[in-house]
């Protein structure tokens, strides 16, 4: 049955999956670190852990995607920055516990497999474990036929990281008159966007061509910019000797969702209003979809991805060492005894 049925006719093609890894074994090896053990292509990826530089060593995982941000991506046919957003959803979320991420894995789902396509995003991804300093050393390709729609895929992503048992940060140190350092958002990061896709293209029929001025650019740009990696930021600030008390990644839900995670029971946050300057992108979705206060505190970042609580003494230190590492910070809040979760004055 030599003209039989093959894999190829049903819309699986092993060769093009087989030709992608290779394609891409130069600039995912170029992310290996110390403790990488094992070559692109195994059954299983291999890491092993320097027992010498730990006492109680304590292994921290995350797994996350890049959500309806995709959508964009296959909109601008621009495939180069998702995977910056995918290490970065989960490097930041490992990275409040003040684990350093060690390694890094990706999923790629698609209903046809584009090798062009699959590489950029591919490369994105390893920028993102360059950035955050974590291996890339293992993932899986799924072609899936009738699955997705044509020129379409999925992105999952999967970190591990270590940090010393004693010097987790968990919020144990916490009290009142602490106060919350905020580190910038590049604007929307990765989420909110099923809201941001209703109100720009289908309330306002805006394209990814529309170009807004008080942006600088077209509308699909400002939509792929990248979630930015905080990992450089901590490590300086730890380095240099000052005790992070809790931090907080501000993702979906926004900081009344994700700053009381952090924060033990029997305290509140405080936030000031007005004491960073907002992203332009959050008023204009705000104005166009006549969105409330409540509803963009709780959807977006608003311009605040990353929060620090320390020792008020510390906090001209740590916005010097945040600047000195390239990101812009803030002191938007403080912690008071009391109920309430977030507060705004």
């Amino acid at each position: 049955m030599e003209d039989g049925l093959t894999y190829r006719d049903a819309g699986v093609d092993i060769e093009e999956g087989e030709k992608l890894v290779d394609a891409i074994k130069p600039f995912v090896t170029s992310t290996f670190r110390e403790g990488v053990l094992s070559k692109i292509g195994h059954f299983g990826a291999l890491f092993e852990i320097d027992t010498s530089k730990y006492k109680s060593p304590v292994l921290v995982s995350s797994t996350d995607g890049v959500g309806t941000k995709l959508k964009i991506a296959f909109m601008m046919g621009r495939h180069d920055t998702v995977g910056i957003d995918l290490v970065a959803m989960c490097v930041n979320d490992i990275l409040t516990l003040g684990a350093e991420p060690l390694f890094f894995l990706d999923y790629f789902a698609t209903g046809k497999l584009q090798t062009g396509v699959a590489m950029k995003v591919i490369k994105g991804i390893t920028e993102g474990c360059r950035q955050a300093g974590c291996a890339l050393i293992g993932g899986e390709t799924a072609e899936m036929p009738g699955f997705y729609r044509e020129g379409e895929y999925d992105l999952s992503g999967f970190v591990v990281g270590i940090v010393e048992k004693d010097k987790m940060v968990n919020g144990r140190d916490v009290k009142e008159g602490d106060v919350m350092v905020g580190v910038a958002s590049s604007g929307l990061h990765s989420n909110g966007y099923s809201l941001v896709r209703k109100v720009f293209f289908e309330m306002n029929k805006y394209t990814i061509d529309t170009y807004i001025q008080e942006l600088g650019r077209a509308l699909g740009e400002e939509l792929l910019e990248p979630t930015i990696i905080y990992v450089k930021g901590i490590k300086r600030i730890l380095s240099n000797g000052i005790s992070i008390k809790a931090m907080a990644h501000i993702t979906g839900g926004g900081m009344p969702g994700n700053i009381p995670r952090a924060i033990p029971k029997g305290f509140r946050v405080i936030i000031k209003q007005g004491s960073w300057p907002e992203h332009p992108i959050f008023k204009i979705i705000q104005e166009l979809g006549k969105i409330s206060d409540e509803e963009m505190r709780r959807t977006f970042n608003l311009g605040i991805g990353y929060i620090v609580v320390i020792d008020e003494s510390d906090a001209e230190r740590t916005l010097k060492l945040l600047e000195e590492e390239g990101y812009k910070s803030f002191i938007v809040g403080r912690v008071e005894k009391g109920e309430g979760g977030v507060i705004y004055e």
